[in-house]
């Protein structure tokens, strides 16, 4: 009631290259929809990350023309008759976007995201998952244990960090009591800001356990977070 829905489509296309294209299409529909656009998730095996990233822009700009009318079934209707158009597009325009970010986009955009999981049961799976998120969606940062602890910090573009929290929140990435795969519910947003000139960034995403509390903490000073970890992880000890 006060999050919306949120569903999963798995489409296939044909017309690219003689091979069917397996389109998986995430929708969050707010609560306020159709008078807000949905929060759409791209993904397919056969495309690369700009491809898919350049089908969610193309179905977004689509959804604004249907605002304030239901559109999911039409969006799906544009995409099957227009991915072809859509990939080729991409390819030649993608050279062009990647010297513009360098230079003004990707510095104006980077957001830092700090995260509370409350446990992982299937943790080696778990972090997979994570760790291919944060790949797909070039995001940095670490998923750090410490004892009970565990936090994942990111940095990226501010799309791309609202996208893997729709992943994390969506996907089945854990499993329950009895063992069956379950959504992962037992999770906080600590922080969501803007990366500050004094922050270092991450240049890689890492999987890291600490025995201390002082070496987390030294993790944290050594980006210049020093104030993120004094405000949020002490609470967590209580």
């Amino acid at each position: 009631e006060t999050h919306g829905i949120t569903f999963r489509i798995q489409i296939s296309v044909k017309e690219l290259l003689d091979t069917d294209v397996l389109l998986k299409l995430l929708f969050h529909l707010p609560v306020n929809y159709p008078s807000t656009l949905p929060d759409i998730s791209v993904s397919s095996d056969q495309l690369t990350r700009a491809q898919c990233m350049n089908v969610k822009d193309k179905l977004l700009e689509q959804a604004k023309k249907h605002l304030s009318e239901p559109m999911v079934h039409d969006l799906i209707l544009w995409i099957q008759q227009h991915l072809k158009y859509v990939i080729k597009q991409s390819a030649t325009v993608c050279n062009e976007k990647t010297t513009l970010s360098k230079g003004t986009s990707t510095e104006d955009g980077i957001w830092m995201l700090l995260l509370h999981l409350d446990h992982m049961r299937a943790k080696a799976k778990y972090v997979k998952t994570v760790e291919k998120w944060a790949s797909d969606l070039r995001l940095t940062g670490r998923l750090m244990f410490m004892g009970k602890i565990i936090l994942i910090l990111l940095q990226g573009d501010r799309s791309n960090i609202k996208e893997y929290l729709i992943l994390q929140k969506t996907s089945k990435v854990d499993v329950d009591s009895s063992g069956k795969k379950c959504k992962e519910k037992m999770i906080s947003v600590l922080c969501e800001t803007k990366v500050q000139a004094q922050h270092k960034r991450f240049q890689t995403f890492e999987v890291k356990e600490y025995a201390t509390l002082d070496e987390l903490q030294k993790e944290f000073e050594t980006a210049q977070l020093t104030t993120l970890f004094s405000e949020f992880v002490p609470p967590l000890l209580k």
